[in-house]
């Protein structure tokens, strides 16, 4: 039995005119009509009975309106209550970058605005993310790319992130005005694991211009990669998020470089039929609102 037959069933009682129900509810007569005779042979009684002109209930219409009161009443507590509920658990899947440079803030401001919501923030690669989101076992990812890589999914894009070429203060390609591509030419690099989407990004340009380069230290997260730029002679691509305080300190340098094709979005993917609780829509919403 759909609610809507005893939100119906309400009006016409209320109204005492199947005619003013109709026109209070937006229907048309004839569906409010059907709407308590479906009704009344779902429960096998009559509901109303004519008197004069207008209506009025029978014993056991006046029953189930006192019991149809008591239940739509309960229903709207219960949206209420939901669309307050700030419990169960959020799961987001990332990257390490952002989920140590981007993503503390919001998850600190969602935790004292819902202090009964358990976060699970679990960092892997792009394509087990997306996997995990389409299995229902993340709740939502935030990853960077160029472009959506699975049409299945739902994607937006929350801001360009820029990426960086960075390297020791005192390296030899910090004196110059622009590095261009030769430049790299025979430069030692630290690089994050092959999977990585910006590593791959950069070598397929390293490599259709014919630059050769030699990998270093291959590096599993920002962080390492970042102490052993400081400490070596090597260059890397990271997030601008992941270096941004070093930078700023002026531990590492900034080199002059950019490239069209090097360039990546700071990207929410999630599954476009999984339910999102009010909670998921907050965090959802401060992050678009911070879009750039």
């Amino acid at each position: 039995m759909e609610l809507i037959y005893l939100q119906t069933f309400r009006e016409v009682a209320l109204q005492q005119s199947f005619t003013r129900a109709a026109e209070k509810l937006g229907y048309a007569q004839s569906s409010v009509t059907t709407q308590v005779q479906k009704l009344e042979k779902i429960y096998n009684v009559e509901l109303f009975e004519r008197f004069g002109r207008g209506l009025r209930l029978t014993s056991a219409g006046e029953e189930l309106l006192r019991m149809t009161v008591q239940m739509l009443d309960l229903y709207q507590e219960s949206k209420e209550k939901l669309a307050l509920q700030g419990g169960g658990t959020l799961s987001i899947g990332t990257i390490d970058s952002v989920a140590s440079y981007y993503l503390p803030s919001y998850i600190q401001q969602l935790r004292r605005d819902y202090p009964d919501l358990a976060i699970r923030l679990q960092t892997d690669r792009e394509e087990t993310i997306l996997n995990k989101i389409k299995e229902g076992e993340f709740d939502l990812g935030l990853i960077l790319a160029r472009n959506p890589s699975d049409s299945a999914l739902k994607w937006l894009v929350i801001r360009e992130e820029p990426l960086v070429l960075i390297a020791n203060p005192s390296h030899t390609l910090t004196a110059l005005d622009t590095v261009e591509l030769p430049n790299l030419a025979r430069v030692e690099w630290f690089m994050s694991e092959e999977s990585c989407n910006y590593r791959i990004m950069l070598e397929k340009v390293l490599r259709a211009n014919g630059i050769m380069y030699r990998v270093g230290l291959e590096l599993g997260n920002p962080e390492a990669i970042k102490r052993c730029i400081m400490s070596g002679d090597g260059i890397a691509l990271l997030p601008r998020m992941a270096a941004e305080d070093e930078i700023r300190r002026g531990d590492l340098a900034v080199l002059p470089f950019s490239h069209p094709e090097i360039r990546l979005d700071l990207q929410l993917v999630k599954h476009p039929k999984k339910w999102i609780s009010h909670a998921q829509a907050d965090f959802m919403a401060r992050l678009q609102r911070n879009m750039l």
